[in-house]
């Protein structure tokens, strides 16, 4: 299949080269017609009336520009957008130059899930800056979690821990509608696993981002938009989704909109059942004598979650809006872990000791968000003013029991080693955000921006874990007790200016960030305030060849602060062999990153590629120490540097009206350096990832979507992380005259999705396996309100001429 792009791509190059006839050029601007905003990133096609036929065509870019070089003469001009009416420009003649002017485009009048339910349309849109992904789109995503949703999309990768890399790095900023939010959790990522994808719009993958955005995240920015809608009257869809292993819940998405007043309110509710095992194998080197622990886990968590999103817009006039929104999610989870440990001294033919021990957590974690939104568009084109507010209010409380029985290899009690451990931990986050951003168009393409944000965040962590004594009381594990607080202040600011000169455009910022950092740990009076200022320069130069292929080199300064969790000291204690706790004494990492990529539309699909490369001086991350008695130890430090380089593919391409086939490979080259912590943690190594989805029209209304993943091995600065490979299937089909969608899925058909990893050390090996998820199944329903059946044929017809 990759040959078959690869001639398709070629053809198509040639065939527009060779052509010598007279050209027309065709430009226009889209914009909303009620608040006369832009429409970026629309498609616009160019076809014949009769026969109709596909000639040309492009994507308007992020100001709802588009220019289109045709030949001369008379076609019909398409236009659509994810959540706008098409629109269709009949018998438009096209000379030299032909200006289309200003074309308003009107929201749809059907909710967004009629737009982009079926998989076909405009499930990718392609610009140099970013990549959106309209995940609605996806038959494979339904009944799937965010953090799921995520690792399905190209350069993004999931671990079995929730953890989320783009391009290879962990180092990623995570928004929700392009603001922190208590949704995406208070450990790094972990929240994402709460959020059920069907409340989920698009998302937007920023590789290289501009100093608008937070210098947080050295690899980039992933921004998660959630459904919303702003249609006159009421509108809604709701879903229920079945699945095994248990997969139940269901969600609603409204809104009713009359003259100044929208309201809009999201609902989920779900019960998720998510069993998990792995395996351990380790040899520990103890003197001329080696010891060996041969461990399984089984976990098995249920959770129940709510998730309700609502707030009401008021439109003062049509350039004027105020939002008030208020999100609360409540989430209650049960963690059952069953842990065996087989150790052997000397030799693997006879064991030492059997330990079983089981963890049961009950976890607690209600959140919730307060924001306040105001956006003031002026007179003049492109001038706008927008102010936002909001307070974040996060807990989370974990109550854990862990009991251990152990026996001699000959049966008899190792009653040392049998024990009733318990562990206390709460959790609380607060944080204020306050930013406003102001736009200023400059002659006819210029743009002056600018910016202030100031955050002010507390949090807590107080632990205590205990061992039952021979009288029955439990006592505090000594070093097990402490409060840890955390207390961070980041101010910035920001300046961009940006304009364009015939085929060239540009766009120059700064942007400063003051931070002040203060953790304590009460019980021990252990104080490391932190205090830096930074600044974050960022270029982007973009070279439009002509309507269909640009080029754009970008640059940009970033830096990745240490999470709450790689700070506390906190020690997780579920696996007695394994722990893993926080450095109070790192340091941020920051890093230099450049980016050259290259856009290409063809008629029937578009090749987006680029080369990368990346300086990280300080880079965080796991090292695992293994003592004589084989107890484990993972910390994060901070290595030397590190210098990442590689070259991104994603295509997509229409290969015949009833296939579509999308194709993303990433390519790369690591240079570690962490011979400050180990003269011999230098590693320098290549690995890649490739993911493939076909998406196919079986007849009957029926759509089956494929898609198959690889991650290739790569060395780390202390070993190996394994391949991994998994495939998932899927399939929709449009029913009850098209206001119902039907959608089934497995996930993981083969149960091949795995983490696996190879750690040494001067006394250890250490060979890990772990799944965080097991195959799942799961059957979705959605029926869409205030759907006619002359809108569901509207959609169908849609989608056909798409393809």
């Amino acid at each position: 299949m990759k040959h078959l792009y690869l001639v398709f791509f070629l053809g198509f190059t040639f065939l527009a080269a060779s052509q010598n006839v007279p050209k027309g050029k065709l430009t226009g601007q889209l914009i909303e017609a009620n608040t006369s905003n832009p429409i970026p990133f629309s498609s616009i096609r160019i076809q014949t009336a009769d026969p109709v036929k596909l000639i040309s065509g492009a994507i308007a870019n992020e100001k709802g520009e588009f220019i289109i070089e045709v030949n001369q003469g008379v076609y019909d001009v398409i236009i659509e957008s994810v959540g706008y009416e098409a629109q269709t420009l009949k018998q438009v003649q096209v000379s030299k130059t032909t200006a289309l002017g200003q074309i308003q485009i009107k929201v749809s009048t059907q909710t967004l899930d009629e737009v982009t339910v079926k998989g076909q349309k405009a499930s990718m849109e392609l610009a140099l800056d970013k990549r959106i992904f309209n995940v609605g789109t996806d038959a494979a995503n339904k009944g799937a979690t965010a953090a799921e949703i995520l690792g399905n999309l190209p350069s993004v990768q999931v671990s079995g821990e929730g953890g989320v890399s783009l391009r290879g790095s962990e180092n990623v900023r995570i928004l929700i509608d392009g603001k922190p939010s208590t949704l995406v959790g208070i450990n790094g990522s972990s929240g994402l696993q709460s959020l059920q994808g069907n409340l989920i719009d698009k998302v937007e993958i920023i590789t290289n981002p501009s100093a608008r955005y937070e210098a947080e995240g050295m690899a980039g920015i992933i921004n998660i938009v959630l459904k919303k809608n702003q249609n006159q009257g009421f509108n809604g869809a709701i879903e229920s989704t079945l699945g095994y292993p248990e997969n139940f819940g269901g969600t609603a998405i409204i809104n009713y909109r009359k003259n100044k007043l929208n309201f809009f309110l999201n609902y989920g509710l779900f019960y998720r059942r998510t069993p998990g095992q792995g395996k351990l194998y380790q040899e520990v080197y103890v003197g001329d004598q080696t010891n060996y622990l041969q461990q399984t886990s089984q976990n098995n968590v249920t959770g129940l979650v709510n998730n309700i999103r609502g707030g009401a817009d008021y439109f003062f006039n049509d350039k004027t809006i105020l939002t008030g929104s208020y999100i609360f999610r409540s989430t209650h989870v049960r963690r059952i872990t069953d842990f065996n440990y087989l150790d052997y001294l000397k030799t693997l033919s006879k064991v030492y000791s059997d330990t079983y021990r089981q963890q049961d957590e009950k976890e607690t974690e209600p959140n919730a968000e307060y924001a306040l939104t105001f956006k003031k568009s002026f007179v003049k084109k492109g001038k706008e003013f927008t102010a936002d507010l909001r307070y974040l209010d996060y807990w989370e409380q974990s109550d854990q029991i862990y009991t251990q029985t152990s026996k001699f290899g000959d049966g008899t009690p190792f009653t040392a080693n049998s024990l009733v451990q318990k562990a206390l931990n709460d959790e609380y986050e607060r944080q204020w955000i306050l930013q406003a951003d102001y736009v200023n168009p400059l002659g006819k393409d210029g743009k002056l921006e600018t910016g202030l944000r100031t955050s002010f965040r507390d949090m807590i962590n107080d632990y205590v874990v205990t061992q039952q004594q021979a009288n029955g009381t439990f006592a505090v594990i000594p070093g097990l007790q402490n409060l840890f607080e955390y207390k961070e202040n980041i101010s910035a600011a920001y300046l961009i200016l940006g304009n364009k000169k015939n085929k060239f455009s540009y766009q120059i910022g700064l942007r400063g960030e003051i931070t002040d950092i203060q953790t304590e740990l009460k019980q021990t009076q252990e104080k490391n305030p932190r205090n830096y200022a930074n600044l974050f320069p960022s270029a982007h130069f973009t070279y439009t060849m002509n309507t269909n292929s640009s080029v754009q080199l970008g640059y940009s300064r970033r830096v990745r602060r240490p999470t709450y969790n790689e700070l506390s000291p906190f020690v997780t204690f579920s696996d007695n062999r394994n722990f893993f706790s926080g450095n109070p004494n790192l340091n941020p990492e920051f890093t230099n990153s450049f980016d050259l990529g290259h856009l290409k539309y063809f008629d029937a699909g578009s090749l987006s590629s680029s080369i990368y490369y990346r300086y990280t001086t300080g880079k965080i991350d796991q090292i695992r120490t293994v003592d004589a008695q084989g107890f484990a130890r993972s910390l994060p430090e901070n290595f030397a540097d590190q210098q990442s380089m590689g070259v991104e593919l994603t295509s997509s391409f229409n290969v015949s009206k009833n296939y579509k086939a999308d194709l993303s490979f990433n390519g790369f080259r690591a240079k570690i350096d962490a011979s400050n912590i180990n003269s011999a943690y230098l590693v320098d190594t290549y690995s890649w990832f490739i993911r493939h989805t076909s998406r196919i029209k079986l007849g009957g209304g029926v759509d089956a979507q494929v898609r198959a993943n690889y991650e290739a091995p790569q060395e780390t600065a202390q070993g190996t992380r394994g391949y991994i490979a998994w495939m998932d299937l899927s399939a929709t089909k449009d029913i009850m005259q098209g206001k119902g969608t039907l959608s089934v899925n497995v996930l993981d058909v083969f149960n091949s999705r795995i983490m696996r990893t190879e750690t040494l050390g001067e006394t250890f090996y250490t060979n890990r396996q772990m799944q965080g998820r097991l195959r799942q199944i799961n059957i979705t329903f959605n029926y869409r309100l205030n759907t006619t059946k002359q809108a569901a044929k509207q959609r169908r017809s849609m989608m056909d001429e798409d393809n």
